[in-house]
């Protein structure tokens, strides 16, 4: 299939144009149209604020319905909408817009990415803008995640390692409280504070530190490519934090799987162990891959153990034994398993 041209007429060239937002959107035009609602009154506060949807490979269907809303709801003076095929997963959609907007005559000093599942909290821009104002230093400002009853998800986190796949494989509270660590995840905090990376479902990012460190590696298709975005944001000096103030609610697992295969322990997709070596292989080499899937085997021992023992459900998916040594002798290659 040919891909059409990136041309976000609007909301990308806009002179007044203070703030993008980035929404990509797969399957999942209903969640689209409920996120642009919700922002709303948000745009109508803050009229710097335009919006770029990238249609990401669903179909003429799918872009004929956005464009639809669009029109019908009067969001075309702030909101436009452009479509690439095939779908280039959640950083090559990203990307497709924000290389476009950057080589523009006059981008804007920052970048909002935001899931197409999310809803935002009243307020929720104002006090992301008013983060980057006060901390400068903070290159990426990730808000709070929460369901919609408001209940807090976990959405600030430290960079895995080999001990995190470790202590993950052995799923067991003994090991964690030795090793001091029960997730990368960290605990919910009420007060602003850094972190090694933050959530991109929804991430306030500055056009410097992309012009500085490049866009998002597109060689993820899906996951880890936000822990890496971080990773080499941090490495150019720039600091991730968080900011509770404001709120974002994310429907986690509404448009894509993953959350659900994990939780009912069945086999993750292909493209998840693909992102996974090409994590560990840019932090450390092949070596460090293998370390961290040795590190998972040791792990597994012990929570397998414990499930033939005590004839527990087992605390892994299935086939991730096999699964993590996805790309084993070449990780950084491109991905080949991805969505249809």
């Amino acid at each position: 299939m040919s891909e059409a041209p990136v041309v976000p007429t609007f909301a990308a060239r806009s002179p007044h144009c203070e703030l993008l937002i980035v929404i990509v959107c797969y399957r999942a035009v209903d969640l689209t149209i409920d996120c642009l609602r919700s922002l709303v009154p948000e745009v109508a506060e803050l009229p710097g604020v335009r919006v770029a949807i990238c249609e990401n490979g669903s179909g003429p269907e799918a872009e004929s319905d956005l464009a639809a809303a669009i029109e019908r709801e009067g969001w075309k003076d702030w909101a436009s909408l452009s479509a690439i095929s095939p779908n280039r997963g959640f950083a090559g959609g990203n990307d497709a817009v924000l290389r476009d907007v950057l080589a523009g005559p006059a981008p804007p000093e920052l970048f909002l990415l935001l899931n197409s599942d999310t809803i935002v909290r009243p307020g929720a821009l104002r006090a992301l803008l008013d983060a980057a104002t006060t901390h400068p230093e903070a290159g990426i400002i990730g808000p709070r995640l929460e369901w919609l009853d408001g209940e807090s998800q976990r959405s600030c986190f430290r960079d895995a390692g080999p001990l995190d796949e470790f202590v993950a494989a052995a799923a067991t509270g003994a090991v964690s409280r030795v090793l001091g660590r029960d997730s990368v995840a960290l605990p919910v905090q009420d007060e602003p504070g850094l972190a090694e990376n933050v959530s991109f479902a929804c991430a306030l990012i500055r056009r410097d530190v992309f012009e500085q460190i490049g866009l998002l590696d597109e060689n993820y298709y899906l996951y880890f490519d936000d822990v890496d975005f971080c990773w080499r944001a941090r490495k150019a000096g720039w600091k991730v934090l968080y900011w509770p103030a404001s709120r974002v609610v994310h429907l986690m697992g509404r448009s894509n799987p993953m959350e659900s295969l994990a939780a009912q322990r069945k086999p993750r997709p292909g493209y998840y162990y693909e992102s996974r070596a090409r994590y560990f292989a840019k932090r450390g080499g092949r070596l460090h891959l293998w370390l961290a899937n040795l590190a998972w085997w040791a792990g597994r021992t012990i929570s397998w153990s414990r499930e033939t023992i005590l004839r527990t459900p087992p605390a892994v998916c299935e086939r991730e034994w096999r699964d993590i040594w996805t790309h084993w002798r070449d990780p950084l290659q491109p991905p080949t398993n991805r969505q249809s």
